[in-house]
C-alpha cells in the first residue's frame, strides 16, 4: 500500500523576511508523523495569491492531506479565505455557529462590543467543512479535491495547536490508512559525527530496508535515530529494539540517555536517580549553564542555585579565589575555575558543583589565551576534575558547547 503524505504551506510574508520563526510546521509534522503520516514538503509563501494558489497545486501533486496555516485574520492582508473559495469553486457565507461563539468572546469573555470586521471572521466558503476553534475567532476549514484533503488552520500557534488536536488529528486516521511510523533515539557527547559513523558503519549496513538510521548532530553532540515504517506494528518492534540495542551496546562509551531528550534532561535523570544536587559557578556563560538546567521542570529537586561571577571581584569575594591567583595564574585558568567549583560547592553545600572560565570572543584572545579556550572544572567529594577546551567558533557557539562539555563532564562525574 502506497505511503500517506502531508505537506505543510505556511503563509505571511513575516515567515519570509525573519520577523516571525515559524514553529507551527515543526510542531505539526512531528504530531503527524506520531499518527504514521510523514510530512514531504514544508512550504512557506508570502501574501501574494498567486503564490498562493501555485503552492496549492503543486503540494496536492506529492501529498493526500495539504495543511494551510496563516492568513485567516480580518484584515485586507489577509487573503487565505476568499483564495481557497475561489480555489474551490465555493462562495462565502455566514456560518452561524462560528457567529456565536465569536458574539460569545466580545460580549461574555472580553466584555467589549463586537465590530463588523470581527463578524466577518464567521464566513466561510459553503464548500469547506467547518472545524470549531475554541481558542479564538477565525475557524479552520477542511476542503476535499480529487481524492485530497486540505486543511486550512490560523497561523497563530495556540489556536492551531487547539484545532489540530481537537478536530484534524483525530479525524485524518478515519479518512486515510496510515502506516507506523517507530523511532528509537539515542544522545551521545564526547564524540564527533564521522568517528560516530566508523564506529556503527556495520550496523548501519545490516539494517533491513524499513528501518533507515539518521545522525542528528548539534552542538558537542550527536542523537542517533533508527526510523522503522511498516504496515504492522508488532513486526516492527522486535526487530527495531534489536538493532536499537545494537546501537547503544556499540556508543555506550558516549552514550548519555536512550531516550530523545535534551542534555540537560539526562542530567537531571540522573540527579533525581542518585539522590544528588549541584550548583554552578559560571564566568564566561553567564548563567546559561544554569538556564539549561532549570529549564528542566522539577530542577528545584536538585539544582540549588547559581554565581555568575562575570567581574574578577566577584570571583574573590564570592568564590574565595585569591587575587594572587587572578594575577598569576588568570581568570581563565585551571587552578582559578578549581577554586570557583570547590567553593561553590562547599557555600551551597552540594554533591557536585560545575565550574567555567574562558574567552568566548570575538576580542579578549592572546597568544597563550586565545578565543576559545575555556577551563571547565567539576566538583564533588573527594575529587574534582578540570579540563581545557579549546573551541574555534563564534561567541554564541562557543558558550553553547561549554554549556554542553560542562554538563557531559558532570554526567561523567555522577556515573562514575
Amino acid at each position: 500500500m502506497d505511503t500517506v503524505f502531508a505537506s505543510i504551506i505556511t503563509i505571511g510574508d513575516e515567515l519570509l523576511i525573519g520577523q516571525v520563526v515559524d514553529t507551527n510546521s515543526a510542531w505539526m509534522a512531528q504530531e503527524l508523523n506520531k499518527i504514521g503520516i510523514p510530512v514531504k514538503h514544508r512550504v512557506a509563501v508570502g501574501d501574494v495569491w498567486d503564490d498562493i494558489w501555485y503552492a496549492l497545486g503543486e503540494e496536492s501533486k506529492h501529498a493526500s492531506i495539504i495543511l494551510i496555516t496563516g492568513g485567516l485574520g480580518p484584515t485586507s492582508d489577509d487573503i487565505t479565505k476568499p483564495l481557497l473559495c475561489d480555489y474551490f469553486g465555493g462562495k462565502l457565507i455566514v456560518h452561524e455557529p462560528t457567529l456565536e461563539h465569536i458574539k460569545d468572546i466580545f460580549i461574555n469573555r472580553l466584555k467589549r462590543p463586537m465590530t463588523e470586521t470581527n463578524s466577518k471572521q464567521a464566513e466561510v466558503p459553503d464548500v469547506c467543512t467547518v472545524l470549531r476553534n475554541d481558542r479564538g475567532t477565525a475557524p479552520g476549514m477542511l476542503f476535499e479535491k480529487n481524492g485530497k484533503v486540505f486543511i486550512s488552520l490560523p497561523g497563530v500557534p495556540h489556536e492551531m495547536k487547539w484545532i489540530m488536536e481537537n478536530e484534524v488529528l483525530p479525524l485524518l486516521p478515519v479518512k486515510f490508512k496510515t502506516t507506523n511510523i517507530e523511532h528509537r533515539t539515542l544522545l551521545t557527547a564526547g564524540i564527533g559525527e564521522s568517528f560516530l559513523a566508523d564506529m556503527i558503519k556495520d550496523i548501519e549496513a545490516s539494517l533491513p530496508p524499513f528501518i533507515k538510521l539518521a545522525y542528528l548532530p548539534n552542538y558537542g553532540m550527536v542523537r542517533l535515530r533508527l526510523t522503522a515504517t511498516g504496515m504492522d506494528k508488532e513486526a516492527l518492534l522486535p526487530t527495531l529494539a534489536h538493532h536499537f540495542n545494537l546501537l547503544k551496546e556499540r556508543v555506550k562509551e558516549y552514550l548519555v540517555i536512550d531516550e530523545d531528550l535534551p542534555m540537560e534532561a539526562a542530567i537531571g535523570q540522573l540527579l533525581l536517580q542518585h539522590g544528588k544536587t549541584i550548583a554552578t559557578a559560571e564566568s564566561c556563560t553567564g548563567g546559561y549553564i544554569a538556564y539549561l538546567v532549570t529549564s528542566i521542570p522539577g530542577a528545584s529537586a536538585y539544582f540549588k542555585g547559581s554565581i555568575v561571577s562575570y567581574d574578577n571581584s566577584i570571583k574573590t569575594n564570592l568564590l574565595g579565589v585569591p587575587e594572587n591567583i587572578l594575577q598569576t595564574a588568570g581568570a581563565v585558568s585551571e587552578e582559578t575555575v578549581t577554586l570557583m567549583a570547590e567553593h561553590i560547592r562547599a557555600t551551597m553545600q552540594v554533591d557536585y558543583a560545575v565550574a567555567v572560565s574562558g574567552i568566548m570572543g570575538p576580542g579578549g584572545g592572546t597568544a597563550e589565551k586565545p578565543v576559545g579556550m575555556v577551563w571547565i572544572c567539576v566538583a564533588a567529594m573527594g575529587k574534582t576534575v578540570a579540563k581545557r577546551f579549546d573551541f574555534k567558533f563564534d561567541r554564541d557557539r562557543n558558550t553553547q558547547l561549554t554549556a554542553i562539555n560542562a554538563l557531559n563532564m558532570l554526567r561523567i562525574a555522577i556515573c562514575g
